[in-house]
């Protein structure tokens, strides 16, 4: 068989960003929007004792806050995403775009052994996907 038909699987370390934005559960809401705006990053990882335990997305702003009407200081515990939907670094891309897909989420942590890594999007996958 030639090489273009035996293709190796992409794992999602060889796309993730490995520049990810995480603060501590008690983080008010307000300052992890501006760290977002900052960073300029669509979501944040939550840390409780040294481990990551849910995501705070954009949409979760748009949805937890305005729609439930809580202030604007309420700890991104309160709003996060959890439990936090992750996958480990090996693991292939064409895994991470199912687990993504029957999640239904955008934003999928990259974590092996409770530490974090990256993080892969659905705009990874798409333009992955496009360049091969």
């Amino acid at each position: 068989m030639d090489s273009d038909v035996i293709k190796k699987k992409a794992t999602v370390k060889e796309i993730m960003n490995d520049s990810v934005v995480s603060v501590d559960s008690s983080v008010s809401a307000t300052d992890a929007a501006k760290m977002m705006e900052d960073c300029g990053v669509g979501a944040i990882i939550v840390f409780e004792n040294a481990s990551p335990i849910g995501i705070v997305t954009d949409r979760d702003f748009a949805i937890k806050i305005t729609a439930h009407a809580y202030p604007i200081d309420t700890p991104v515990r309160r709003i996060m995403s959890s439990p936090l939907i992750s996958i480990d670094s090996d693991s292939d891309v064409w895994t991470a775009s199912d687990l993504m897909s029957t999640r239904n989420v955008r934003k999928l942590p990259i974590i092996d052994d409770d530490k974090l890594l990256g993080i892969i999007t659905s705009s990874d996958l798409v333009k992955h996907i496009a360049d091969h």
